[in-house]
Order: structure tokens, then C-alpha cells, then sequence
């Protein structure tokens, strides 16, 4: 069985694989085929969601809106200008991309940047996300929240009290599950701009909310980044996906490939399984706590009623006798009986020594 979203907070404690989101976002440039294609790839790759992003240009800005990304990567000048070249889809297109991801075992979710959005999207989701950009929209914000269903807010551009703001919002609103993602709106990211230790600090500051990372570093064969959030305990993983990261502008050049995100959830599994449960667990190390350990053994032939001292007892494997921890117990006390040299000292071996009554017996505390 596929993990799911709701796993991230009924099961906070897991130290199951991040949940990882494919964020294809409008890679697919109007092209219905290619975005259903994209959706077989993220989940052949072993994605546990696709993404997307729904918009119409006039909702989401004005016609003079500047430009925040690299613009010698993607030269439009004008957000309106760039949004308009890829809001071709609407509502029927989201339910077929929903039943394709449906079909593939993939969770489909899309990113509403308007209430309209909001609510046709609602029925088609297990989960809400909403983009950095809108984490002071308070319309937005109290919409998707009123939904009843988990929401996923990435944190890029924000302080800290900006995101304490959107998340009283959002639980003002009917949100009781919220996860956090960090993220830098740089696009793409430098590597010395990525703040991964913002990671920990919201956990720290929200520690009723899941966390997770939302990724625009340029990704290496590695995927440096993404792989030290999820060593870092990310439960959330998001990244833009690409069927091909040579094409020119928009979202491709900073995305991961089906190569890259292959390689990165098998790795992802080896550091599940690294970094294991949340308490030590001995069970494992039953073999070495009892040979490797060392007990208090005698040093040289000791005669019975000879005194017990640092001279005559040392310390040395395997953990079969009394355990030095008794060290102070021990020492001063009487040897009940004649005790071969390297033999590990058992209690009954160890009197007091006060008179006839406390001859034979063991000095076991």
C-alpha cells in the first residue's frame, strides 16, 4: 500500500521515507498528453504525488507584475506575460490528470492561486498546497482551509511572523492539519542560499505542524539538497519535474528529471533505514553487551578468605561475571572461595567475611 499524505500526522513519529511531490507544475506547457505523461514517469520513479498548478493569468496578476526569476534562464519580463503562455487548462483537464494519477497509484494535487480554484480543485485532492507567494492571501488562505483537508504551505520569501500569521489563519479557518515547508524563492537556488537549517527551526518554532523542504537548487546528480532535508528529517519533499531539463525556460531548468528522482527515493530508503527508530533499541547489540563487556575477574590465584582489592581483580571480557559497575561493591570484600586466575567473579564468590555467620555466603546487593 502507497504511503499517504495523512501518514505525515497520524504517524509523526515514522521514520518512514519522506513523501515526495513531484511538482510538474506547468512543465507540461499546455500539452494535456505530456502532462499525463509526466504523471507515469513521477510515479514509475517512485513519487508519492504529482502536482500541478492552476491559474488564469488575470487572476493572479497584473498586467505591469515584474519579473522575480533569472531572467537569462527564462526571459519573460512580465509575470502576466509568462502566466498567460501557460494557463491553458481548466477544470476538466485537473479531473482527467486526477484519474490518470488515480490510475498510476500517484496522489494528484494542484496549487490554487485563486478561490475559484480552490473549489473545483477540493474534490479531486487528499491534500491542499499553497504557494510561498500567497502565505499573506488571506482569502486564499481561509478557502482552502474551510476545505477540511490537510494543507501544505511552503514558507519561501516569509518571516517567521508571517508564517505564524498564515498558520493562525489557517486554524482559525478549519485547518487542523498544516505542514510547513521551507523554501527560498530564488529561482533557481544557489547552493549558499538554501537555509536547510530552517528546516529544524520550524519544527522548533511549529512544533504542531509537520515539516518539510520545497526545493529550487539546480539538482546534481545528487540531489545534494534534497538529500540532506531528508537526512535532516524533512517529511515533505517537493521538487519541479521535467521530462527534459535542456529545455529553455520556465520551471525546467532548476527540475529533476525521472533519472534524478529514481536514484534520489532509493537513496531515500537507505536513509530511512539509517536513521532508524527515535529510541535506542539493544536488541541488536545483545551479542556484543555480553561478550565484549568486561566483568571483574581475578587477577591471579586468590585463596579463599583472602581480602578483594585492586591488586588481585581486573577488569576483562566477556560481560560472564559481575559487571565492573560493582567495582566499589566488590573490592574490600572477602573471597567466599578459592578463585582460579581469569576466572570472572560470580556473587557467591564474594562474602563479607564478618565471623562465622557470613563465611560461604555471597555478597550479591
Amino acid at each position: 500500500m502507497k504511503p499517504s499524505i495523512l501518514d505525515r500526522w497520524d504517524h509523526p513519529n515514522s521514520n518512514a521515507a519522506p513523501y515526495v511531490i513531484a511538482e510538474i507544475g506547468v512543465n507540461h506547457a499546455g500539452n494535456i498528453d505530456l502532462a499525463c505523461q509526466l504523471v507515469r514517469e513521477a510515479a514509475q520513479a517512485g513519487a508519492q504525488a504529482a502536482k500541478f498548478q492552476s491559474y488564469k493569468a488575470e487572476k493572479i496578476a497584473c498586467r505591469e507584475s515584474p519579473a522575480y526569476w533569472d531572467v537569462s534562464k527564462e526571459p519573460t519580463p512580465s509575470q502576466f506575460q509568462l502566466f498567460k503562455k501557460y494557463d491553458a487548462f481548466g477544470e476538466a483537464d485537473y479531473q482527467t490528470l486526477a484519474r490518470v494519477c488515480a490510475s498510476v497509484d500517484i496522489d494528484f494535487l494542484s496549487t490554487p492561486f485563486d478561490l475559484e480554484a480552490a473549489d473545483y480543485l477540493a474534490p479531486l485532492m487528499p491534500a491542499f498546497k499553497i504557494a510561498s507567494a500567497d502565505i499573506t492571501n488571506l482569502p486564499l488562505l481561509r478557502r482552502c482551509a474551510a476545505k477540511g483537508k490537510p494543507v501544505l504551505l511552503s514558507t519561501g520569501a516569509s518571516s517567521l511572523p508571517e508564517i505564524e500569521f498564515a498558520v493562525s489563519a489557517l486554524r482559525r479557518a478549519g485547518a487542523e492539519k498544516i505542514a510547513l515547508l521551507h523554501c527560498v524563492l530564488n529561482y533557481p537556488t544557489p547552493v549558499d542560499h538554501a537555509q536547510l537549517g530552517m528546516i529544524a527551526v520550524l519544527r522548533r518554532v511549529f512544533p504542531d505542524c509537520v515539516i518539510g523542504y520545497s526545493d529550487h537548487v539546480v539538482p546534481e546528480d545528487t540531489m545534494m539538497s534534497m538529500e540532506l532535508a531528508c537526512m535532516m528529517g524533512a517529511a515533505i519533499l517537493e521538487k519541479h519535474f521535467t521530462h527534459d531539463k535542456r529545455l529553455p525556460g520556465n520551471d525546467h531548468y532548476h527540475a529533476m528529471d525521472a533519472g534524478d528522482l529514481g536514484r534520489f527515493t532509493l537513496r531515500c530508503q537507505v536513509y530511512s533505514a539509517l536513521r532508524g527508530g527515535n529510541s535506542k533499541n539493544l536488541e541488536f547489540e545483545q551479542a556484543a553487551r555480553l561478550h565484549a563487556r568486561r566483568s571483574i575477574v581475578a587477577a591471579r590465584n586468590i585463596l579463599q578468605g583472602e581480602v578483594l582489592s585492586d591488586q588481585n581483580l581486573m577488569a576483562k571480557r566477556p560481560a560472564h561475571g559481575i559487571s565492573p559497575v560493582h567495582w566499589d561493591e566488590v573490592v574490600g570484600k572477602v573471597a567466599a572461595c578459592a578463585i582460579a586466575e581469569d576466572s570472572p567473579l560470580q556473587w557467591p564468590m564474594v562474602t563479607t567475611g564478618l565471623g562465622p555467620e557470613g563465611a560461604g555466603k555471597g555478597a550479591n546487593p
